[in-house]
């Protein structure tokens, strides 16, 4: 009687170890599930000519070493606001991760924006000045230039 209820207890044990082995099995499998949805990174990397078809490997990997990519930018730039004791992450930030990072910088600080000119310094007759006179941002004209005639010096 004792000798069956071993026999119970060790198919019990046996079972309980099977399914401990499928749930790591399934934790394992978990890791590897990237977080961006698969059918926009195919649609990113087929904007490229030269991509005609992706297999879900390539695409696996591309997905997960694109968040390896970020998780690292991320970091660098979270060290860079943590030294500077500040709360947001801008693109000073980033642009300063990526500096850090060789690799990074080779291809990544020729992407983004370029910084903007530091700010002059103005002096007290500058702010007398009424709003006619205000610099324009870069880009922009005044409605006075459109209607100007031409003048015949630029003919």
């Amino acid at each position: 009687m004792e000798d069956a209820q071993d026999d119970q207890e060790q198919q019990r044990g046996g079972g309980v170890e099977k399914e401990e082995e499928e749930e790591e099995e399934e934790e394992e499998a978990g890791a590897l599930s990237p977080s961006f949805p698969m059918g926009r990174v195919k649609k990113i990397l087929k904007l490229d000519r030269e991509i005609n078809k992706v297999t879900s490997e390539a695409l696996l990997l591309v997905s997960l070493s694109a968040e390896l990519f970020l998780a690292s930018l991320s970091a660098g730039a979270r060290h860079a606001v943590l030294q500077k004791k500040r709360r947001i992450i801008k693109l000073d930030h980033i642009r300063s991760a990526a500096r850090a990072h060789r690799p990074t910088s080779a291809f990544l600080l020729d992407c983004l924006p370029k910084p903007p000119p530091p700010p002059k310094a103005v002096s007290p007759t500058l702010k007398a000045r009424s709003a006619d006179e205000k610099p324009l941002p870069p880009g922009a004209r005044r409605i006075d230039d459109f209607f100007r005639k031409p003048s015949a010096d630029t003919q």
